[in-house]
This record gives structure tokens, C-alpha cells and sequence, in this order.
């Protein structure tokens, strides 16, 4: 099967675009130091097994695994004052103690585990759009574009429709809503911020032609 890449220019000093990308999980436990890791692939927190940590939190939660994985991701910084990202689990290797992610989790990182709070994911929708929203003078726009992971949906389940109710009381039925579900979202918090690969997040684009 062929793969195809379909790539879209917009350009126009008429044309006003706003971005954002937020989550709304909530972080528990300590922060602890990747001490062992390669590409996406997790062996250690504080050179201590970190799949054997993540049980330890997980509780009856962890014979489920990787399925419980969706419930409780982890929250990657880098650097003091990072806001993180959200990396989702993949699958576990009990011979080798290893979690796989499905984005980088470098050596030298902080990571802290995160637990699904339904009212917050929706939240989260919400304050994407809101910003995206006021990125561009809180003017209405014409399109928006959301863009939710997958493992969203799959958590909140019949409560999807909240996260699009939530967005559309944000704008206005003037506004043309689009999207899909992903495995994974490209895109800055918010403007003035550089691009990051996120997981279990929605990301809104505005656009509006003045």
C-alpha cells in the first residue's frame, strides 16, 4: 500500500491564524530523574527500574497493562520552567523492565506520572480553543481545525461530544468546525512557543480571512 502526503500553503496578509495545544491531566507523585533510556524506550527513573516504579503507583491498575497504560501517561520536561509533554505508553517488556513510549523520552529528563480527570480533559479542549481564540484579538474565525488523540477518545468515551460542545461555546456557530482523532499532535502550547510533539492532547487551528 502506497502512502500519501498531501501538503496545503495558505498565504494572504488577509489570512489570521491562531494555534494552541493543551491537555488537562492531572500529575501525581514525584518527579524523577530518566536515567536509563534510548529513543522512546524507558528502563530507568532515578536508576531504579521504572517499570517496577510504575506498578508501584499503578496499584491493581497494573495487571492491566499496557491497556491502563492510556490512563496514566507521563509528563516529560527537559529544563526548569518547561511545561512537558504527555507520552503515552506503547507496551511494556517484562524481560527487560522496560516501558515503550510513543515519543522520545530522553536520558537527563524529568518525568511524572499523570491520571485521566474527565471534567479536566474537557477542560483542557476548552482552553485550547480559548486561546487559539484570543491569540487573534478575539475575533471570531471562519474555520476551526481540532485535531484530538485517539486515547482521548478512548478514555472519554461517550463524553467525546463535550469536548466539541465545549470548543463551539468558545466560538460561534458562525464557525465551521473540522478535525479528526491522531496518534499524535504536532504543534506549539501556545504562540511564541517552538513546536513539540504531544500526545493525549487537542489542538485547535484558527483561521479567519479579515
Amino acid at each position: 500500500m502506497k502512502e500519501t502526503i498531501a501538503v496545503i500553503g495558505l498565504n494572504g496578509s488577509r489570512l489570521k491564524i491562531g494555534y494552541s495545544s493543551l491537555r488537562g491531566w492531572d500529575s501525581f507523585g514525584p518527579e524523577r530523574l530518566i536515567t536509563n533510556s534510548k529513543g522512546n524506550v524507558l528502563y530507568e527513573l532515578d536508576a531504579h527500574s521504572a517499570l517496577e516504579l510504575y506498578k508501584k503507583y499503578l496499584g491493581e491498575h497494573a495487571k492491566d497493562l499496557p491497556a491502563t497504560g492510556l490512563l496514566f501517561p507521563l509528563c516529560i520536561r527537559s529544563k526548569s520552567g518547561d511545561k512537558g509533554v504527555v507520552r503515552t505508553i506503547l507496551s511494556v517488556d517484562e524481560n527487560k523492565h522496560s516501558m515503550t513510549f510513543t515519543g522520545d523520552v530522553p536520558e537527563g529528563s524529568y518525568a511524572r506520572l499523570m491520571k485521566a480527570n474527565f471534567d479536566r480533559l474537557i477542560d483542557g479542549a476548552v482552553g485550547a480553543a480559548k486561546t487559539s481564540y484570543q491569540a487573534r484579538g478575539s475575533v471570531t474565525p471562519n474555520l476551526a481545525i481540532l485535531i484530538s488523540c485517539v486515547g482521548r477518545k478512548l478514555i472519554l468515551k461517550q463524553r467525546i461530544e463535550e469536548e466539541v460542545e465545549g470548543v463551539r461555546d468558545i466560538f460561534s456557530e458562525k464557525t465551521i468546525l473540522a478535525g479528526f482523532y491522531s496518534y499524535g499532535e504536532i504543534a506549539p502550547f501556545v504562540p511564541g512557543t517552538q513546536c513539540e510533539l504531544h500526545n493525549q492532547s487537542m489542538t485547535i487551528t484558527t483561521l479567519l480571512e479579515e
